[in-house]
């Protein structure tokens, strides 16, 4: 049997399209292992998919000065030779990594003992984390085109963003009955990213009110970020996180707010889901989804609010005039270029892993 094992995580970006190419994996015939860190968000989304998971140590590598810049390499050193342990006990054919800090180790690991890695980087540049374990990699696959330039000639390939299939299986019934709302007012749908946005959710609570004179509000705000003080309230409802029904409320929503990660917007428009994206500011991130959220802004998918200009005012009409222009943003994702991302990625594998046999 052909052995694959799968890395990833830190954020819910990081696992996503691990989970979208397991249907396929299985189909085809490879024995699926995941190795993550011993508490992230992975470990409870891999295992819920009956995957045999294997936690490691895991560090940070930090841009700003911390007390655990210094420990935590350690903690990598600890996860290399963890990794590397459970690869031996394994023997897998191919590696395929989705980033984040846990998979260095890994695919350093899989460097020493020659087996065979793919690398997907989402975002338009590459991560520290990405940046590091690039060199290990046989292949290096991208969402956008103008990735291509800052990947090793030989090693890049434009695939797009493998895209959970049940995504599609969305019902807005289902939705409706869910969230306990009604068929008359249109449904605004907040993704706050897996670890919340305090921002957003302050901004979209701020305008609630008159929100809710237009529509009905679905609220993913992350974990530990509900406001019990509006539970109750009509056409509103809040939730950490979203799994099992989230197909539903994709298909209930008319129109998203939404945070810029690649993973959430390849969705969106996987989707056909019009949105304002509010990307992550430069000043807490690397400025990763700030170009995301330009290109796609650029292509006529999505309309783009920078957190930093965000007013009560600005915030509204920017939801109402997506609302009332929506179909232009949907023809527009209907005419993309997006190909088949899980077919793509997962020839790659079986002629990367059919040369390493």
């Amino acid at each position: 049997m052909k052995r694959i094992v799968l890395t990833g995580g830190g954020t819910a970006g990081h696992v996503t399209p691990n989970i979208a190419l397991v249907p396929t994996l299985r189909e085809l015939g490879y024995d699926i292992h995941y190795i993550g860190s011993y508490t992230g968000i992975e470990k409870q989304l891999i295992e819920a998919l009956d995957i045999p998971y294997y936690g490691i140590s895991s560090g940070k590598l930090r841009r700003y000065f911390d007390l655990k810049n210094f420990s935590d390499p350690f903690r990598v050193v600890k996860g290399y030779f963890e990794a590397k342990k459970i690869l031996k006990t394994l023997h897998p054919d191919i590696i395929f990594s989705k980033g984040g800090f846990v998979a260095v180790p890994v695919v350093q690991a899989a460097k020493g003992l020659h087996i065979p890695v793919i690398i997907h980087e989402s975002d338009m540049t590459p991560g520290l984390a990405n940046r590091l374990a690039i060199p290990a990699a046989t292949k290096v696959c991208c969402n956008f085109p103008e990735t291509l330039s800052s990947l090793p000639e030989g090693k890049a390939v434009l695939t797009g963003s493998p895209i959970r299939c049940e995504l599609h299986d969305g019902n807005r019934l289902a939705g409706l009955k869910f969230c306990g709302f009604s068929s008359e007012k249109p449904v605004l749908l907040i993704i706050g990213g897996s670890q919340g946005s305090v921002a957003v959710n302050q901004a979209i609570r701020g305008i609630l009110p008159e929100l809710l004179k237009t529509f009905q509000v679905v609220h993913l705000c992350g974990k530990g970020n509900l406001d019990d003080s509006l539970n109750g309230t009509p056409g509103y409802v809040q939730y950490e996180y979203i799994q099992k029904e989230l197909p539903d409320l994709f298909a209930l929503a008319d129109v998203v707010v939404s945070r810029a990660g690649a993973n959430a917007i390849c969705e969106l428009l996987d989707l056909r889901k019009p949105s304002l994206l509010i990307p992550l500011p430069s000043s807490s991130s690397r400025g990763d989804q700030i170009l995301n959220a330009r290109s796609f802004e650029k292509q006529g998918f999505s309309k783009v609010l920078m957190e930093e200009s965000i007013t009560p005012e600005l915030l509204l009409s920017a939801i109402l005039d997506l609302y009332q222009n929506r179909q232009t943003y949907i023809t527009a994702m209907e005419h993309s270029d997006a190909g088949d991302a899980i077919a793509t990625i997962t020839g790659l594998i079986e002629e990367t892993a059919g040369k390493h046999k």
